[in-house]
């Protein structure tokens, strides 16, 4: 996309080799398991052959003109992979233009958009005599939060994404609603609803549901103002953590319950710098934001939990107005509040590490002379991870307890940090970069490894305004990173692939990679490829699948028999020897 803004669960290694658990060759959720590790204990296949393919999306062309042709503004399901099955989501009904990016710099409105007439089905995919074919299909009633522009998503499409468990498919519906449908026959065996008997149709499923090891469905649901504006013209009119037994019964958290500490839904919460004749910022040593109404605490739109194998859950919550007032949230198994640790003024590489300052007046790109070393120059204060709406990133949980969240901030070319919390909720350390992403996990040797993108997107600090003299963009640069347990570089692969558009190379597209049992990573670019890099960071295999400048952010899984599965440009391709 060329526009960005501003768990143990398994033994450790022997030899390098983990042990197996029972199912664990299937990929069954986001991140493969509950723990959003991405790691499968199967040898991947080089990927030399496109085996089959598949349009998922068939918008995709319309979806990049109503975002002002900068890329495809949506995330998408993980395939999820049992055996010789594979489900996945299709998308039909109608597109209705509504070009919302152009609304938006003209303060208009763009509901109704198309969101609303799309729809969105579950297909399954059976492998029979090396071919994929189609053997059902589901069409949920499910639909994203709408637009209503100006609003928080920033006309990024939120994620419809079911969860595989045990004889059940369950899948998002409407008002909160889930379906649980048979995995052999696709037909509904129940509709599960929280809230009682009536459909609610100003709830909505937010984000992917999980699934933990004795069968029970997690995820978030948010009831959202009616109106033209739903996000910041109103408040939520409510948040839930939601617990799906398998019986069918269910339990639910308010947000509010589970983040007591937060500040209260009309107070007033810290921002950032916006006045153009304020530049550069701060704008002073001791200079203060704006203020806004905080709104109440909510799940970010795209988020999935995490269950920990003791059975914690890991959620992350913001404030509904200001996305600077993040938590990482941990949930007892009965839904009563363990922990909450704020993702606010963590961090002390702003000014003066990430951004240098100014040695005189106007150099462009830079703090303000004088300012404070490590503070966010958007806010003068340390810098906090943003739970942002159009992202995807998800909670890990790692070999050793310790939990991962990623996110966004407004400094360092957009490239955002990783976080990582004890399982007491103790802040430990920040790798900064990681917009986006939900780190993949390769545990090795009695320790870990961890593969996240890591993009440096060709902006400026103050480039948001036009034509002043604060604006240098910097050049790009993508890389994938492999991190260690404390978040230090391990090695950096930076594609050289480049064309007259592109002379810094491609942006890497994934928003969750692979790791197979050797510790090669599967990667997508926008260059059109998908990438297998081996443990040490050199690439060991490529395959061009389809050029797709502006591609949305798209997850990679593995089947129990090696076989790639990678989105691009709206078609699922399965890959091989």
């Amino acid at each position: 996309m060329k526009w960005r803004v501003i768990p143990v669960f398994m033994t450790f290694f022997l030899a390098g080799v983990a042990a197996v658990e029972p199912g664990s060759e299937s990929w069954l959720q986001w991140g493969r398991n509950p723990q959003h590790t991405g790691f499968i204990p199967v040898v991947g296949q080089p990927p030399e052959h496109k085996f089959a393919k598949f349009r998922y999306d068939p918008f995709v062309k319309q979806e990049t003109l109503d975002f002002a042709g900068l890329g495809v503004p949506a995330h998408y399901q993980v395939p999820l992979i049992e055996g010789d099955d594979v489900y996945m989501e299709f998308k039909t009904g109608k597109w209705i233009p509504c070009h919302p990016w152009f609304a938006w710099e003209q303060g208009k409105h763009c509901g109704p958009n198309a969101w609303e007439t799309e729809i969105w089905n579950e297909k399954r995919l059976v492998w029979q005599r090396g071919k994929l074919v189609e053997t059902w299909s589901f069409e949920s009633d499910w639909k994203p939060e709408p637009n209503g522009y100006p609003s928080g998503l920033g006309a990024f499409e939120p994620v419809f994404h079911p969860v595989l468990s045990r004889d059940y498919l369950y899948i998002p519906g409407a008002g909160g609603t889930l379906w649980k449908v048979d995995k052999k026959d696709g037909k509904a065996v129940s509709r599960i609803n929280p809230f009682g008997k009536e459909i609610d149709k100003r709830k909505f499923v937010a984000g992917p549901l999980t699934a933990d090891s004795q069968g029970n469905i997690f995820y978030n649901v948010m009831k959202l103002a009616t109106g033209q504006d739903q996000w910041y013209g109103h408040d939520v009119l409510g948040a839930w953590l939601v617990k799906v037994f398998r019986n069918d019964t269910t339990a639910a958290v308010t947000y509010h319950d589970l983040v007591p500490n937060a500040p209260p839904p009309h107070g007033k919460c810290p921002y950032v710098f916006y006045q153009e004749k304020t530049l550069p910022w701060p704008p002073s040593k001791h200079a203060k934001p704006i203020t806004i109404e905080c709104g109440s605490q909510r799940p970010g739109v795209n988020v999935p939990p995490a269950i920990a194998p003791d059975g914690t859950i890991y959620t992350v919550s913001r404030a509904h107005f200001d996305q600077l007032v993040g938590y990482l949230v941990a949930v007892n198994p009965d839904l009563t509040p363990k922990w909450q640790a704020s993702m606010q003024r963590r961090l002390h590489d702003g000014c003066g590490v990430i951004i240098p300052i100014a040695k005189h007046r106007r150099q462009p790109d830079a703090c303000r002379e004088g300012t404070t070393v490590g503070v966010d120059p958007n806010t003068n204060d340390w810098g906090s991870v943003q739970v942002l709406d159009y992202s995807s990133s998800s909670p890990v949980v790692l070999p050793d307890g310790s939990v991962l969240i990623a996110g966004g901030n407004s400094y360092g070319q957009g490239g955002g940090h990783v976080m990582k919390f004890s399982s007491e909720g103790k802040f430990l350390t920040a790798y900064p970069y990681g917009y986006d992403i939900t780190p993949a996990v390769f545990p090795h040797d009695g320790t870990y490894s961890l593969a996240i993108k890591e993009n440096h997107y060709p902006a400026g600090l103050y480039c948001y305004f036009p034509n002043n003299i604060y604006c240098k963009p910097l050049p790009a640069a993508y890389y994938i990173t492999q991190l260690n347990a404390d978040l230090k570089p391990e090695w950096k692969f930076k594609d050289r692939t480049v064309d007259k558009k592109h002379p810094h190379g491609f942006e890497w597209c994934v928003n969750a990679a692979a790791y197979d049992v050797n510790g090669s990573v599967y990667v997508n670019s926008e260059d059109g490829n998908l990438y297998v890099l081996n443990r040490h960071g050199k690439m060991e295999r490529r395959i061009f699948l389809n050029r797709a400048i502006g591609a949305a952010y798209t997850p990679v899984s593995l089947g129990p028999d090696g076989r790639i599965y990678a989105l691009n440009d709206g078609i699922l391709f399965v890959l091989g020897k």
